[in-house]
């Protein structure tokens, strides 16, 4: 992949009508905050999607509203001349933030000091409006993207994308490349070019009550045996590889005075390659009691896979390096803790992740972006959109498919 020679001597343009655009992007920000949409109330993303549609339909998009069952559903967008097989690239992101109803009488949108604050400015409301502008400097400059943009934003992410994921997968695998509008990471605004991939694990224990005076010696002890259980997981981290096991929560037992006859942990697990989730997955699995007379039930899996820095992923980057150089900026790169549904799209096609704004305090009270430099970003979309793709094979999928 390169930047094509024509889109080099318009980088000034483009950062230029971005500029121009400064008051208009903030506005829509405001806006958007300004619609509260929690993932738990899904009738309030239906606000945020319509105004998202408001702002596309002047670029020529035409809009499929997918509806979701515990969640707000999706919006997918595509140009208007759009045809079918046409090559297309992929920008990704979501409406819904973590804060509850009602937050903005706690938390208002107001800017200060170069910045502007609210709930989901960051996490990330502020990626939506980079989208829209992109695109509409390249409209200004009479641009034509190579590839055909598609706009696809769910509701469940902060949740896990559970209805979301299949869609966002057919969509990789149809698409050459993915933007993932998830917040910069850090204060420098680094992009993010690997993130851990996240297991969720529940371990029962089935132990035997007795009376735990009378009787000590006639029960199992379920929480003695998840004593084991936890001190054998927690061997399971290793820092050097990225590996960490963390057990969350932990219950069980009935009174003071009854040997425990159920326990019960979760585990929350990350790492850095597929190789790591299936070895540590089968260490869990392969779990065996050291009390007798105790069972152990073991249910979970790795629900996002890592994003790994592949050849393809790799160029993308290398992609954006160029892009920044054109605009006259610096940008490093980083590895999440986190998952997204960057993490998704990178079994299928080329795939980068925190392209959006850069600020600080996502799920924080302080949470924030930078208004000149979510104007720069969104100039640097412009060019990726622009960028000459060339051709990138998709990945099986029984590759990586967790």
């Amino acid at each position: 992949m390169r930047i094509d020679t024509t889109v080099e001597d318009c980088a000034d343009d483009v950062m230029s009508v971005a500029e121009e655009h400064r008051a208009d992007l903030v506005a829509l920000l405001q806006t958007l905050v300004e619609a509260e949409s929690p993932s738990d109330v899904p009738e309030a993303q239906t606000p945020v999607f319509e105004l998202v549609e408001e702002a596309l339909k002047p670029l020529g998009f035409r809009f499929l509203r997918l509806p979701g069952k515990a969640s707000g559903g999706q919006l997918l967008a595509r140009p208007i001349s759009a045809t079918s097989g046409t090559p297309a690239q992929l920008m990704l992101g979501h409406v819904d933030t973590v804060w509850p109803l009602g937050t903005l009488k706690e938390m208002p949108v107001e800017q200060r000091n170069g910045c502007l604050y609210g709930p989901g400015v960051f996490d990330m409301k502020g990626g939506i409006v980079q989208m829209v502008f992109a695109l509409r400097a390249l409209q200004d400059l009479s641009l034509t993207p190579p590839l055909q943009p598609v706009i696809f934003l769910n509701s469940d992410e902060e949740v896990g994308s559970v209805e979301s994921r299949p869609r966002i997968r057919r969509l990789a695998r149809a698409v050459q490349r993915t933007f993932v509008l998830e917040p910069a990471l850090g204060p420098e605004g680094r992009l993010k070019t690997a993130r851990k991939g996240v297991g969720r694990f529940t371990i029962e224990v089935q132990g035997r009550a007795s009376h735990a005076g009378l009787d000590p010696e006639g029960g199992a002890s379920a929480i003695v045996e998840l004593s084991h259980v936890v001190q054998h997981l927690h061997a399971l981290n290793d820092p050097e590889r990225g590996i960490t096991v963390n057990v969350g929560t932990i219950e069980g037992g009935q009174r003071p005075n009854v040997v425990a006859p159920r326990s019960r942990a979760e585990v929350d697990v990350r790492v850095r390659t597929m190789e790591d989730a299936k070895e540590v997955e089968q260490s869990i699995f392969a779990l065996e009691p050291a009390t007798p007379n105790v069972m152990l039930n073991v249910e979970g899996h790795f629900g996002r896979p890592p994003l790994e820095r592949t050849p393809r992923n790799r160029a993308l980057w290398h992609l954006a390096q160029q892009a920044s150089e054109q605009l006259g900026l610096t940008l490093g790169e980083g590895r999440a803790g986190g998952a997204s549904d960057g993490n998704e799209t990178s079994l299928f096609s080329a795939t980068l992740d925190g392209l959006g704004p850069v600020g600080d305090g996502a799920h924080a009270e302080h949470e924030h972006v930078d208004i000149d430099q979510l104007v720069e970003r969104t100039a640097l979309l412009a060019l990726l959109l622009m960028a000459d793709p060339v051709s990138v094979p998709h990945a099986p999928e029984s590759e990586h498919t967790p």
